[in-house]
């Protein structure tokens, strides 16, 4: 290499780290809201969600000022919750920031709230961890949301029938994809009913065909952070479980009937990337499909 051609590489190579550091930031601090229509004969009126997930402790503005913003402006019927509010690691103070968004989002909606990986945490690891969760759950209820663990909610109004599933631990490991069987699903929910409209809020999206076979018309999910970046054709570049180009990185996927709604969540933890890939606000349109099959 001559001489005159290593500056000239040090300096290209400076330039893209400060162009990737800048979009790095930039995401990290918004999100961008998506917008879902889904139609079926089974749904009796239309219903409007807004789906949060991966908030991860963020606090967009003052106390979340920009994000309860955006969700009023949305006025939807009420919210969706796919996990991961806040992470598990960090401490009491940190925690504040999501008990003070459910709380103002409880004064106004419905909020539907399934758990994550980092809720599931805090539950079953002994001492502060413990003690942390349960004065989240507290919060949750003095807030009047109850959050589904592996329970279900009616709407009559519109035929629409609401699962939080939470997922057993092993569900979540790295490198390799841990085995559900659909008997699974069904010891843990029950059996769906064929009738109503079943929205599964299931934080991992990895299990999605699973979902699909329990009986789920629409799955809400989240958990892959849009795949950290984001590169044109290819996608979401890695996934929690450390796999490459995720198929399940983000948006809209259908399988025998079901529809899944992955958001690509709204915070980050542990490595604070986002690059091409800002949070996201998925909002989820339901409408009645008359005369459809």
């Amino acid at each position: 290499m001559e001489n005159g051609m290593l500056p000239t590489l040090l300096t290209v190579v400076v330039i893209l780290i400060c162009f990737f550091l800048l979009v790095m930031y930039y995401d990290c601090n918004r999100f961008v809201t998506v917008e879902y229509e889904i139609e079926s004969p089974k749904i009796t009126k239309e219903y409007t969600f807004a789906l949060l997930s991966d908030l991860h402790n963020k606090s967009f503005g003052k106390q979340n000022g920009k994000l309860i913003a955006k969700i009023e402006e949305l006025a939807p019927d009420a919210v969706l919750v796919a996990g991961d509010m806040l992470t598990a690691i960090e401490k009491k103070k940190k925690h504040q920031v999501a008990i003070n968004l459910m709380q103002k989002l409880g004064e106004h909606y419905p909020v539907y709230y399934g758990m994550g990986n980092h809720e599931h945490r805090i539950g079953i690891e002994p001492g502060e961890l413990r003690n942390l969760y349960e004065a989240y759950m507290e919060s949750l209820h003095q807030s009047g949301i109850e959050p589904l663990i592996n329970e279900k909610v009616d709407l009559p109004s519109a035929n629409i029938n609401i699962c939080g599933l939470q997922i057993d631990r092993c569900y979540y490991r790295k490198f390799s994809r841990y085995p559900m069987a659909v008997s699974y699903l069904q010891d843990m929910l029950g059996a769906p009913q064929k009738d109503k409209f079943q929205i599964l809020i299931a934080h991992n999206p990895e299990y999605f065909e699973e979902y699909a076979e329990w009986g789920a018309d629409l799955v809400v999910s989240g958990h892959m952070h849009g795949g950290l970046m984001r590169l044109p054709c290819l996608g979401g570049v890695i996934s929690p479980r450390l796999t490459l180009f995720p198929h399940y990185d983000g948006g809209r996927f259908e399988k025998d009937g079901s529809v899944m709604i992955l958001s690509r969540g709204l915070g980050t933890h542990t490595l604070p990337i986002r690059i091409f890939n800002p949070g996201e606000l998925p909002v989820i349109h339901l409408s009645p499909a008359h005369g459809k099959q």
